[in-house]
């Protein structure tokens, strides 16, 4: 290879190199990322988890802490597609954390990216990046149904567990169901079921195991209550998204 060609190729890796090493992309340096961002609808971008939401149409607002165990709480999110949710992400813990929302798919690709470029900086819409003591903001329209999660990949955080999820559910387009609790497993997340007719899944009375989008929603549950409940698919699974107890 002509020497002078072969130069030019690592001149350009190289410059190739710095500019991911310096892009204002992510955020994990030291800039402080903890105040509101500035919503322009004209440059939201559409993700297969959602995009970024409009800080007027915030339908519910979940507070969710970050400790130096490396866990999340909560660590599990249940959402119905189209609500535009605002996180308040606390760090309560004396190390740097952050909230990254994404498929699990997008989620392991940064992650491993994170090893190659740990100085890399956030600066987009489904991520907060806080300092000790402090709390950050992320609005997110789901307009994705499925389950998604979230993770804090500062180093070597991802990999001990730091990792959160976010069931996103249809939502119904009938009433809710009428049902009776037959038995509980809250460690499997999963709940058995007498149930009527659940209209938007054209399913006719019987007894079934359905899981739940998050396992809170069988706190204060026992068997022979009696419930009103909506079901949807969620990747793929029947699944109970909502529960109201009758009384």
């Amino acid at each position: 290879m002509n020497i002078r060609f072969a130069l030019s190729l690592s001149s350009f890796a190289l410059t190739l190199a710095l500019a991911a090493a310096t892009s204002t992309s992510f955020a994990h340096g030291d800039e402080e990322h903890t105040q509101p961002r500035t919503f322009n609808a004209a440059k939201v971008e559409a993700t297969d988890f959602g995009q970024e939401g409009d800080p007027k149409k915030v339908t519910r607002t979940i507070q969710v802490d970050m400790a130096d165990n490396m866990r999340f709480t909560p660590a599990d999110v249940a959402v119905k597609r189209g609500e535009t949710v605002k996180f308040v992400v606390r760090n309560d813990g004396k190390l740097l954390h952050e909230m990254v929302l994404g498929t699990k798919k997008a989620i392991a690709e940064h992650a491993e990216l994170m090893k190659k470029f740990p100085q890399m900086e956030h600066a987009d819409a489904n991520m907060a990046h806080v300092r000790p003591g402090k709390a950050g903001e992320i609005v997110w329209q789901f307009t994705q149904a499925g389950e998604f999660q979230f993770a804090c990949l500062q180093p070597g955080h991802f990999e001990a567990g730091m990792v959160g999820k976010v069931v996103v559910a249809l939502a119904a387009d009938g009433s809710m169901a009428d049902g009776e609790v037959r038995k509980i497993d809250k460690a499997q997340g999963k709940i058995t079921l007498r149930h009527g007719p659940i209209a938007n899944l054209e399913m006719p009375a019987m007894t079934m195991v359905f899981r739940v989008a998050d396992p809170k929603m069988l706190d204060g549950l026992n068997e022979g209550d009696k419930l009103k409940f909506s079901a949807d698919k969620v990747n793929g699974a029947i699944t109970v998204t909502a529960i109201q107890p009758v009384r």
